[in-house]
C-alpha cells in the first residue's frame, strides 16, 4: 500500500472506521508525488465535524475524577485531540510529498500510534458512559498547524507544541488517576506518555536539521512560531514536567527558558507599567524642565519594576526596565504567584500588534501615557478606555486629599500658595506645624516647624518650595496613634468600590516603612482605639458608604479609571484624647498599600502580611527567603518571606512581603 494512499484514508475518511483502522500491510513511499488540494477541514462522521464553536472542554478538578460522567467528558476532549494529530499527520504526508522519505515515515509511525491512542480513549471513555460524538469539539489544533507551509512548520507545532506541552498533561492526569483508583485511565495516559516522548523526539530530531544553525534550539523555536501559537503553548496547564523533556532530548537552556515562559494563553493581556516618580516627574513638567532623578531616585523606579505582579493576572503583560533571571522567576511560579509575561520595554518584541486588553500603570503621568501610548491601536473593542492622557496635574498634589477634607466637612490644614499665607497660618497655630509640599510623597518633601519657629533652614526651604511645586499644605503636626489607608478601584462605569483597607507603618516623622495587612485589618488595636474607630467613628461604614461617595463627587466626569489610595489617622489631642482625621492625603494612583492589599488575596487563609521595601544591605541579612511552610499554589502565601524582585539585579532596593500569624506580625511590628 502506498503511503499516500493510507494519508488519504486518514485525512478524508468519513468514518472512524476508515481513520482509525490500523494498517497491517506493507507500505511503500515510492509514489508521492500528486496534485493536492488543501482541505478546509478532515473528512469526519457528521456528529465529529469540527466547528470553530466548538467548546472549550475544561479538565475537571480532582474532586470530580470520581465520577464517570465527568472522567468521558476529559476523555473526549483527548481523544479530539488525538484524531486530529493523526489528521494532521495524514495531511503533512500529502501536502510535503517531497520532504525527505525519512521523514515521511517517521510521521507515519507516529501516526499509527496516534490511531492507537485515540482507540484507548474511545474505549475508557465508552466505559465511563460517553461515545465519541455526543459531546461538540473544536479545531484548534487544525486551525494552528494546517496552514503549515513547509514540514519545519509542521514539527515546530505540532511535534514541539502541542506534543510537548502533553510531556507535562499526560504524567500529571496519570498520576491523579491513579490517586482516585482508575487504574485503566491511568495505564491508557502512562502508554501515551511514553510515545509522546519519542514523538517530541522526531520533530527535535527534524528540527535541528532543518532550524538556522546559527541560533540555539530555543532561539529558533521562538522564531519559528507565529500567532496564534507562542512557546508558552508547548507547556500544559500542570506541573511542568523537565524529566520527559529530557528525555525527549530537549537541551537544558530550553527546558529552563520554557518552565518560566509566560504568554497569553487566549484573554488579552492587559499592560502593567510601574512608574512610581509621577509626582516629582509632573512637578519637572511644571516647571519645564526634564526630569533628572538622583541615583537613589532613579533605582527605586528600575529595581521594584515588577512590583505589579502583586495584582497582575496570568496572561497579563509587565513592561520592565530590567528582565529577571530564570531562577527569580522559577521561584515566583513555585511560591504561587499567577505569573505573567515579562517583556523587556527595549525590546517589546510583537507586543504592537498584539491585541491588548487594558492599560494599567502606576500612576497616568505623562510619561506612562508616553510609554504605553504605542500600543493603544491594538485595543480591544471591549475595553472602554484605549488609553488617556496624564491627569490633571493636581492629581499628583496634596491638592487632592486638602480639597476631600473640604468636600467632607472642612480641613485640618491650609492649601497656601505664597509665603506670606504660610507666615499667616503658622502665626496663628499652636504648636509644632508640618509642612507639605504640594508634590512631596511618602513621606519625604516635609519640614516640621517646632513650636511654630521659623529657622534659617526652614525658610530656605519654603521658598524653594514655593517656587518649584507652587504651593504648600500647612497643617499642625499631629500626636499619630495609628495610620491606616483605604485602597479603591474606580471601574469603568466611574464606579468606586473598596478594595481593602492596611495598616500603614511610619517613622516618627511620618515616612513610610512598610504595610501590614492583616485578615481584619483593625486586628490587634487596644479596645479602647477601637471602640473610638468602630463605635464612636463608625470606621467601617464611613469606608465602604461615605468616603467612595465623596470620591467620586472629587473625580466627576474626569474619566479616571483605576487604583485610589486614602491614608488616614488617629491622633491625640492635648488633653489626651482621640482624634479622627479621615483625610491625610488621596493618591490618584497605585499606592504600596495597594500592593499590600493585593499580596493578601494571594495569602493563605488565616495568615496575615508585612510588606516593606528594603535597601539591598538590610535585605542581605535577612535569612532564607521564600515559604517555611507548603502550600502555595493551593493554598495561597504560606509562612514564610517572599521577594517581588529579584534580589541578584535589584541594586539597591527589594520588595518584601513576610507572611506570619497575625499575633507573630503584631508582635514583629511593636517591637520595631
Amino acid at each position: 500500500m502506498e503511503l499516500r494512499d493510507f494519508a488519504e484514508q486518514v485525512l478524508y475518511g468519513k468514518s472512524l472506521e476508515e481513520k482509525l483502522l490500523l494498517n497491517s500491510k506493507l507500505i511503500t513511499d515510492d509514489a508521492p508525488a500528486t496534485a493536492f488540494t488543501m482541505p478546509d477541514g478532515p473528512g469526519r462522521p457528521k456528529e465529529l465535524q469540527i466547528s470553530e464553536r466548538g467548546v472549550k472542554a475544561d479538565f475537571p478538578g480532582t474532586n470530580r475524577l470520581d465520577d464517570d460522567r465527568e472522567r468521558g467528558k476529559m476523555l473526549h476532549f483527548l481523544a479530539n485531540h488525538e484524531l486530529l494529530a493523526t489528521e494532521l499527520m495524514a495531511l503533512v504526508l500529502l501536502k510535503f510529498p517531497n520532504a525527505p522519505k525519512e521523514f515521511r515515515m517517521g510521521v507515519y509511525e507516529t501516526l499509527k500510534e496516534e490511531q492507537a491512542h485515540t482507540l484507548m480513549y474511545m474505549r475508557r471513555m465508552r466505559e465511563c458512559g460517553v461515545e465519541f460524538g455526543e459531546l461538540p469539539v473544536n479545531d484548534y489544533f487544525w486551525r494552528a498547524v494546517a496552514p503549515m507551509e513547509q514540514p519545519m512548520d509542521f514539527v515546530s507545532r505540532l511535534s514541539l507544541v502541542f506534543e510537548q506541552a502533553n510531556l507535562d498533561y499526560s504524567v500529571h492526569y496519570a498520576k491523579l488517576f491513579r490517586e482516585v483508583g482508575d487504574g485503566g485511565t491511568a495505564a491508557v495516559l502512562e502508554k501515551i506518555y511514553e510515545d509522546e516522548i519519542e514523538h517530541v523526539g522526531h520533530g527535535l530530531k527534524w528540527f535541528r536539521r532543518w532550524k538556522d544553525q546559527s541560533k540555539t534550539d530555543w532561539e529558533a523555536f521562538q522564531t519559528q512560531l507565529h500567532f496564534p501559537l507562542s512557546p508558552v503553548r508547548a507547556k500544559g496547564v500542570a506541573p511542568y514536567n523537565a524529566e520527559g523533556r529530557k528525555l525527549a532530548g530537549i537541551d537544558e537552556d530550553w527546558i529552563d527558558f520554557l518552565e518560566v515562559e509566560e504568554q497569553s494563553r487566549g484573554r488579552t493581556p492587559v499592560l502593567h507599567w510601574f512608574n512610581p516618580n509621577a509626582e516629582s516627574e509632573e512637578l519637572a513638567l511644571l516647571n519645564k524642565k526634564s526630569f533628572s532623578p538622583k541615583r537613589n531616585v532613579a533605582l527605586l523606579e528600575e529595581d521594584l519594576d515588577m512590583i505589579p505582579l502583586a495584582w497582575a493576572r496570568r496572561d497579563d503583560v509587565l513592561l520592565l526596565r530590567k528582565e529577571p533571571s530564570r531562577e527569580h522567576l522559577r521561584n515566583i511560579r513555585a511560591w504561587g504567584f499567577p505569573m505573567p509575561e515579562c517583556i523587556s520595554i527595549e525590546d517589546p518584541k510583537d507586543l504592537k500588534e498584539r491585541r491588548i486588553g487594558g492599560m494599567r500603570p502606576w500612576a497616568w503621568q505623562q510619561t506612562a501615557s508616553d510609554v504605553l501610548k504605542p500600543y493603544s491601536s491594538t485595543m480591544s473593542e471591549n475595553v472602554s478606555q484605549k488609553w488617556r492622557a496624564h491627569c490633571e496635574s493636581k492629581w499628583m498634589s496634596k491638592r487632592m486629599g486638602y480639597e476631600l477634607e473640604l468636600q467632607l466637612g472642612g480641613a485640618v490644614g491650609e492649601w497656601c500658595s505664597s509665603v506670606s499665607a504660610v507666615e499667616k497660618y503658622v502665626k496663628e497655630a499652636s504648636g509644632d506645624v508640618l509642612l507639605k509640599a504640594a508634590f512631596s510623597n511618602a513621606g519625604r518633601g516635609h519640614c516640621r516647624l517646632l513650636n511654630g519657629k521659623w529657622t534659617q533652614s526652614s525658610e530656605g526651604w519654603l521658598k524653594r518650595a514655593l517656587k518649584e511645586h507652587g504651593a504648600v499644605l500647612a497643617e499642625p503636626w499631629l500626636d499619630r496613634v495609628v495610620d491606616f489607608s483605604a485602597q479603591y478601584e474606580v471601574g469603568d462605569d466611574g464606579e468606586i468600590k473598596q478594595v481593602g483597607m492596611t495598616r500603614v507603618l511610619n517613622d516618627e516623622l511620618g515616612r513610610f516603612k512598610g504595610s501590614l495587612v492583616l485578615p481584619k485589618w483593625a486586628q490587634g488595636l487596644d479596645a479602647e482605639l477601637s471602640a473610638f474607630l468602630f463605635r464612636d467613628c463608625q470606621a467601617n461604614a464611613f469606608y465602604k458608604y461615605e468616603l467612595p461617595k465623596a470620591l467620586q463627587e472629587l473625580i466627576a466626569r474626569s474619566g479616571y479609571v483605576g487604583a485610589i489610595g486614602v491614608d488616614s489617622m488617629v491622633s491625640r489631642n492635648a488633653n489626651g484624647a482621640f482624634v479622627f482625621r479621615p483625610v491625610v492625603e488621596v493618591n490618584v494612583r497605585h499606592t504600596m498599600g495597594r500592593v499590600a492589599v493585593e499580596l493578601l488575596k494571594k495569602t493563605a487563609p488565616g495568615l496575615g502580611g508585612v510588606y516593606k521595601i528594603l535597601r539591598k544591605s538590610q535585605f542581605e541579612q535577612m535569612p532564607e527567603f521564600g515559604p517555611i511552610e507548603e502550600g502555595g499554589l493551593q493554598t495561597g502565601l504560606t509562612a514564610g518571606t517572599y521577594v517581588l524582585n529579584d534580589p541578584s539585579q535589584a541594586e539597591e532596593f527589594i520588595a518584601v512581603y513576610r507572611v506570619a500569624r497575625p499575633s507573630s506580625l503584631l508582635e514583629g511590628v511593636s517591637g520595631e
